[in-house]
């Protein structure tokens, strides 16, 4: 009996599920269905024709200046672009009679233990980073940029932004697309491929650098190895955020090579850029990998290893 169109079959059937016979059956199916390739290629053209859809609807009630940065413009693009993502998901979970939440963000874990603890994470991360590069010499916090209720009107802004935008490339990299890479090809080889094009995608903003790259690479990684851990994004999610929010607003430094407006101090970074990780910011800076060695080796001991059956529901 199959589990779907798209998908495989129940895993009591598995073992009885007859070989593809013929050229097409074997270029397009395996014995538990559509090949993965060719789900990831359905999947990326409905995401790709849903955010063309909402950026022409976007474009109808938004005009911001070309240059300019509009937060209310951003922060929907952004969403729009999460929501195009998971209803794409959505779409092939019907195809492949799934779960939606299989594919990283399950209902029963929403913003519950695991994603506090990534908030945690986060935060501690890019706390431990500032205060290193400041011991060294490399970081001033200078003066207030913003005051009164200005602050709270941009914390509680760049806290829902950057929400969004973890989901969002959460969801991107390591959702619907690494559970399907990794029913092709294994968990950790989709993982680095999909690590890398997490890297690639950030070299479209200025002042972003290859050093930069690597270090989006490297905690995209980690990201995906908490997944490995814990079965769900919700605590990637909640380090993701709190990580670009202590970046961009608390600390006011560069995030992958961009500075925002509505930031809380006039801050600087001066000093090698081994040591303050150069245009790119803080996450380039050689202290951020050591750091998340760090939390690789205490993430192991926090969320040991489990024994899993190879009949097991996702491919983590």
């Amino acid at each position: 009996m199959d589990d779907g169109i798209l998908g495989t079959p129940r895993v009591a059937d598995r073992g009885s599920a007859p070989p593809p016979n013929g050229f097409p059956a074997l270029v397009f199916l395996n014995k538990t269905g559509l090949r993965a390739g060719w789900r990831l290629l359905i999947y990326a053209a409905i995401f790709l024709a849903l955010l063309l859809a909402s950026a022409f609807v976007l474009g109808l009630f938004l005009h911001p200046a070309r240059g300019v940065f509009s937060p209310l413009a951003q922060f929907f693009a952004e969403l729009s672009s999460f929501l195009a993502a998971f209803l794409a998901a959505w779409i092939m979970s019907r195809l492949e009679q799934r779960p939606v939440g299989v594919y990283g963000f399950p209902a029963c874990g929403a913003f519950g233990k695991k994603f506090w603890l990534g908030c945690l994470f986060g935060l501690l991360e890019i706390s431990l980073l500032i205060g290193l590069i400041a011991a060294f010499g490399g970081y001033s916090f200078g003066s207030l940029a913003e005051h009164g209720s200005a602050i709270a009107g941009w914390a509680l802004y760049w806290g829902a932004f950057f929400l969004v935008v973890g989901f969002f490339e959460e969801f991107l990299f390591r959702g619907y697309t690494l559970y399907t890479l990794a029913d092709g090809i294994g968990f950790w080889p989709a993982t680095v491929v999909l690590a890398a094009c997490f890297g690639a995608v950030h070299l479209k903003n200025s002042g972003e650098g290859w050093v930069g790259v690597l270090g989006v690479v490297f905690v995209g990684l980690f990201w995906a190895f908490t997944l490995k851990r814990t079965g769900s994004l919700w605590f990637a999610l909640g380090m993701h955020a709190s990580f670009d929010f202590g970046e961009t607003f608390l600390f006011s430094v560069p995030d992958s090579g961009m500075i925002f407006s509505g930031h809380l101090s006039n801050a600087t970074l001066h000093g090698p850029n081994w040591l303050t990780g150069g245009t790119p910011g803080p996450e380039g800076s050689v202290f951020d990998f050591l750091i998340l060695l760090v939390f690789f080796f205490v993430f192991d001991r926090l969320y040991p290893a489990r024994m899993q059956l190879k009949s097991g529901p996702t491919p983590y």
